[in-house]
């Protein structure tokens, strides 16, 4: 089966690097929208236009699914693109559900993108799920920009992150919500703010799982199989993935080496 997952950018690759755990046998579409990322930043109309282009471009290749592996796209295009569409299109949203039910008394963070944050999506999953008003919401739309210059460790990207929290009593928080799929590149960065006590939860396993529940397709029995690529060939053998830059397939071997380090990078932090 051909599974298509877009997303603004390389954060969706944590979407499909998910989906190599528990879906191995698939064969995969990438499709991350570089030429407008990032969609933080857009208008509700500029990112419902991309989001039809690339499913347009996607049903084109003969996917038969679709993951908008975009918290962002997901709040804003989501509801049209189902309406539109035929085949099976899931979204992404923050993982609020899970961090309220699996934890008490203390608060949750929820980071995201200032769409994200923005739109009614979220607060309807906030009204429904938050009864005690655990939750708060700060964005950090920086975090994609330094996701897409993969500088993920840097004395800048520190300094940022920890301003960002630098208002709220870290002490008070149980679990942190990754709720842009750029964000998952950051975990030891939080980590070194949040400690190893609190819960880091992004959304990205949940999607994978409905994903193979949409579809009647038994997720691997061995997900915690490392996941990683020595070169370059290795990564397109295994992956059965083909990958476009805004529409344009990605042949170059310095961009396809990035993405092995990509994938490389996430396999590293998907256990912090």
């Amino acid at each position: 089966m051909k599974i298509g997952i877009f997303d603004s950018g390389i954060g969706g690759l944590s979407v499909l690097h998910e989906a190599y755990h528990y879906l191995p046998e698939q064969n995969y579409i990438f499709y991350a929208d570089t030429e407008h990322v990032p969609y933080g930043l857009k208008t509700p109309e500029q990112i419902l236009s991309y989001s039809i282009g690339i499913t347009e471009f996607l049903l084109e290749k003969g996917v038969e699914a679709i993951v908008v592996a975009c918290n962002t796209a997901t709040s804003v295009a989501i509801k049209e693109l189902r309406k539109r569409y035929s085949i099976p299109i899931l979204g992404m949203e923050p993982a609020v559900k899970p961090a309220v039910e699996g934890t008490e008394k203390k608060r949750i963070m929820v980071i995201a993108t200032p769409v994200t944050i923005r739109e009614d999506k979220l607060k309807d999953l906030l009204h429904r799920v938050d009864e005690n008003h655990r939750v708060d919401l700060l964005p950090m739309p920086r975090l994609v920009e330094f996701a897409e210059r993969t500088e993920f460790d840097s004395d800048d990207v520190i300094d940022y992150i920890k301003k960002q929290f630098e208002p709220y009593n870290m002490e008070e928080y149980c679990a942190l919500v990754l709720g842009c799929t750029h964000f998952n590149y950051f975990k030891p960065a939080y980590r070194q703010i949040f400690g190893d006590d609190t819960l880091l939860i992004d959304g990205n396993h949940g999607t994978v799982k409905h994903l193979a529940e949409v579809l009647g397709i038994e997720l691997s029995n061995t997900p915690d199989n490392v996941v990683t690529f020595d070169d370059t060939h290795k990564m397109l053998e295994l992956a059965k993935t083909e990958y476009y830059y805004s529409g344009k397939p990605i042949a170059d071997a310095s961009e396809l080496e990035r993405l092995r380090i990509l994938h490389n990078r996430l396999e590293f932090v998907r256990k912090k």
